[in-house]
């Protein structure tokens, strides 16, 4: 019997030296915690259902669940089956977030799927809830912390990152104040904010509030970069920011290639992130549920990427171990959660 004890107290001291009961780094997804190296390809700010008349709730389940979930899982099955395993949703509280949808249909596609918490001001403040204007940013990031602890409603389901959403100006007070919200949840959960973001003197902006906060540039992603100019992006990329160029399409190929490029040649690929910021609208949200697929571009959803750009890239002399850290490295990185 002491024998066996003792046996037992070395084999728990050598897991203990080897790290197996410290938990690491990890992405937190809506069917739970993955390691990073887990996250695979991954399209960095996408949608699935967005409904762009606001919703009172926070997360918003569909009348019409059955029809979404059959008329969308065929998709998110064919990007599975074409070697992409993970997919950062990006719609937030207050415009259609639905993660009980989101659960469902990464446990029948095989797709790995990240929600978020947060408010969105952009669009003239259209989706804030009161509470963006009565709370104080401490109040706000405490708010969005309990989705973080307990989960989104009654769901269980925690964001793996932070979304939030600016107008085209230097932020305005209230802009100002979920911003540094945003910044005040991440130092203390480790999420990632993604700020969608207008142009340069947003971003700009931004950047100062971080440095007034103390705020690590490498947990902000710039999101929809590509409606700035070369100069920003790499001055921001090169402060250790991430810069997301959301909005690949068909239509824009030249100079999403373009932008890339540019970022290569000046050392950043390192800071860069894609996407196509693809979804569908819900324009009618009852048993007989009506989606529209968005009218940026492209025809066919998170197609472009892998079966256009990708192409042009590598004919302009990119390699694969490039186009790896776009779509591999960079996001596990990006949005890799550290205790």
């Amino acid at each position: 019997m002491k024998k066996q004890l003792l046996t037992l107290c070395f084999s728990i001291i050598g897991l203990l030296a080897s790290g197996a009961f410290q938990e690491g780094p990890y992405v937190m997804t809506v069917s739970g915690k993955i390691a990073p190296d887990a996250l695979g390809r991954t399209l960095a700010h996408e949608h699935i259902a967005t409904n762009f008349n606001g919703t009172e709730t926070g997360n918003h389940p569909l009348a019409g669940q059955e029809q979404a979930l059959a008329q969308l899982l065929p998709w998110l099955k064919d990007l599975w089956g074409r070697g992409y395993n993970s997919l950062v949703e990006c719609t937030p509280a207050h415009i259609g977030r639905n993660v009980g949808l989101l659960r469902e249909l990464a446990e029948k596609s095989g797709m790995q799927i990240l929600t978020n918490t947060g408010f969105y001001a952009a669009v003239d403040k259209k989706y804030l809830p009161e509470a963006a204007y009565t709370h104080s940013a401490e109040e706000l990031a405490a708010l969005w912390e309990q989705e973080w602890t307990h989960g989104i409603g009654d769901t269980g389901i925690r964001p793996g990152f932070i979304k939030l959403g600016v107008g085209d100006g230097p932020l305005d007070p209230v802009e100002r104040k979920i911003v540094k919200a945003g910044m005040l949840l991440s130092g203390r959960t480790g999420l990632t904010v993604y700020v969608h973001t207008g142009g340069d003197q947003s971003i700009i902006s931004q950047r100062q509030l971080a440095l007034e906060l103390g705020f690590k540039p490498d947990k902000l992603v710039w999101v929809h970069a590509q409606n700035g100019t070369d100069s920003t992006r790499i001055a921001m990329a090169r402060q250790g920011m991430w810069v997301s160029l959301d909005g690949v399409s068909e239509e824009r190929l030249d100079a999403y290639a373009g932008m890339i490029r540019n970022m290569k040649e000046a050392g950043l690929l390192h800071r860069l992130l894609l996407s196509h910021d693809d979804g569908w609208s819900v324009e009618r949200d009852d048993p007989d549920l009506e989606l529209e697929l968005f009218a940026n571009g492209n025809k066919r959803p998170y197609w472009s990427v892998e079966e256009l750009l990708l192409p042009k890239l590598r004919n302009l002399g990119f390699r694969e171990a490039e186009l790896d850290q776009l779509l591999v490295q960079n996001p596990r990185k990006a949005l890799s959660i550290t205790p």
